[in-house]
């Protein structure tokens, strides 16, 4: 059913236009052509604001509802449901923020379009807005994303720094298991993303597993 919705509804309203040749230049896109104002409402336009509306409305119930259960714990006290009751209000407040989002970045292209359907003509700075924001919608999905207080918590400039080190200049690890018995201990590093096997006494007659720097890594040349 998700993948049906996903994928198959949106593939047959795209392909609808296709019908007597609708698809065309359309300002900075080719889209539907100007002149096809009915056909650039009915597929993409008038559903686009349904939609959103409409998660407005599931997304107030489901805060409406969430607030209702808080208020129903209140006057007793336990730590799970203290933990519970801080989650559910944390994780509530960004869901509203997403139609929001959605609705305020599609004003632009909405009034452009309007503009479009009562002057051919196009407004250079209506056609600029609705060029920038167009493509804005996951960077701001993003921002809202990032509005979760857990979130926010590993956005710190200096965790922000630990994770491009790791990412880009984190260390090479070797992991090293030492074998039982008599039986050569397997060495295996992670050098640029090949693997070596080495084989070397063992150590310990328990078996355990190790990690440790790789030379390279701790600037050790290679032999």
């Amino acid at each position: 059913m998700y993948h049906m919705v996903s994928w198959i509804v949106p593939l047959g309203i795209s392909l609808l236009p296709f019908m007597n040749d609708h698809y065309g230049p359309a300002g900075a896109w080719c889209w539907i052509k100007h002149g096809d104002t009915a056909w650039r409402f009915g597929i993409w336009y008038i559903p686009l604001f349904v939609l959103i509306f409409l998660l407005l409305i599931v997304y107030s119930y489901i805060i409406y509802k969430i607030k209702k259960q808080v208020r129903s714990w209140q006057g007793m006290y336990d730590p799970d449901m203290e933990a519970n009751k801080r989650n559910l209000s944390e994780n509530v407040k960004p869901l509203i923020g997403y139609p929001l989002v959605y609705l305020f970045l599609s004003l632009f292209p909405l009034i452009n379009r309007i503009q479009n359907a009562v002057n051919p003509q196009a407004d250079f700075a209506l056609m600029i807005l609705h060029v920038i924001s167009s493509p804005l919608q996951g960077a701001a999905n993003a921002v809202v994303f990032g509005l979760d207080k857990e979130t926010m918590s590993r956005l710190r400039p200096h965790q922000i720094r630990m994770a491009l080190r790791n990412r880009f200049c984190g260390q090479r690890t070797v992991i090293a298991e030492y074998a039982s018995f008599e039986s050569p201990m397997l060495n295996v590093s992670a050098d640029k993303g090949s693997s070596h096997l080495s084989s070397i006494s063992s150590l310990d007659p328990s078996t355990s597993l190790i990690w440790q720097p790789s030379p390279q890594a701790a600037g050790v040349p290679r032999a």
